[in-house]
This record gives structure tokens, sequence and C-alpha cells, in this order.
């Protein structure tokens, strides 16, 4: 009861992080689309050089491929690995938040880069990584599937969202 306890106040201190840093570029992004989209807004911006917003792109779609690699190689890591059901959910929530932490700076970087360039490739790639973010955000589901957790233990994660 204790180590589902403890479990479960991990899984929320993750659920929280996460979501705080996916909700604060969003508003960075609206207002950089709206900004692009507008006849009625003007705001006077330096002229910056085209490729600058060419080697922003291209580390933003450099960075969302790297988030993906380097989280799935660490998943494959832990489960690999013969520890605890915590460490392994601790490692799990490591590589989460390193891989939001990517996400976060990408978002802000393709606000940037839409409100200098008004370019749709940061459109589009915002659009990714909210598919990113979406399908990685931390569920017990998704935690039992990418550690590949049975019997037990897969219960025992499940059991973290189950409300008292």
């Amino acid at each position: 009861m204790e180590k589902l306890v403890n479990l479960k106040a991990r899984f929320r201190v993750l659920e929280r992080n996460v979501l705080i840093l996916t909700g604060l570029p969003l508003p960075a992004f609206a207002f950089a689309y709206l900004h692009t989209n507008s006849p009625n807004m003007e705001l006077n911006l330096p002229e910056l050089p085209v490729l600058l917003g060419t080697v922003l792109l291209s580390l933003v779609i450099a960075f969302l491929v790297l988030q993906w690699f380097n989280f799935h190689q660490g998943i494959k890591k832990v489960r690999k690995s013969e520890i605890s059901l915590e460490e392994k959910v601790d490692r799990y929530s490591v590589l989460t938040m390193q891989r939001f932490y990517k996400l976060f700076f990408i978002g802000f970087a393709c606000a940037i880069g839409l409100l200098f360039y008004d370019s749709a490739g940061f459109t589009i790639a915002y659009a990714v990584t909210l598919v990113y973010v979406s399908l990685g955000k931390p569920t017990p589901d998704r935690i039992a599937k990418l550690l590949r957790l049975k019997g037990e233990e897969k219960d025992l994660i499940y059991a973290i969202n189950q409300r008292e």
C-alpha cells in the first residue's frame, strides 16, 4: 500500500510538471500566429537574416527527432534493466521531463521563428510538437506499455489513477 501511495505522489508531480511545460509555450505561439494572420496587428520587429530562420527551423526539426530518439533509447535501457518498479518509474519520469523540456523549448523556438519569419514551416513544426506532447503525456497506460510491465507491476501502475 505504501508503494502505491509513493507511486501516486510521484506520478502526480510528473503529471503537473508536464502540464506546466505543455501550457507555457502555447500563448506565445498563439500570439505569433495571430500576429502573422492579422492585418491590424503591427509590430516593429527587426529584419533578421533569412539564413538564421533556416538554421532555426533546421534546429527545431533536429530537436524534434532528437527528443524522440533519446526518449525511446532511454526507455529501452530501463526496460532491459533489472531494477525495482519504483526505480523504473523514477527513470521514466526523468526521461519524460527531459523530453518535455525539449518540447517546451521547441515550442518557444517555433513561436519566435513564426513571429520573425512568418514561415509556415514553424507552424507545421509546432503542430508536430503538439502531436508529440499529446502522445507523450504520461498516463498509467503509456507507462505500462512503454516499460512492458506485466502482472502485479502493471496492476500497481494502473492503480495510480484510481481515486479513493
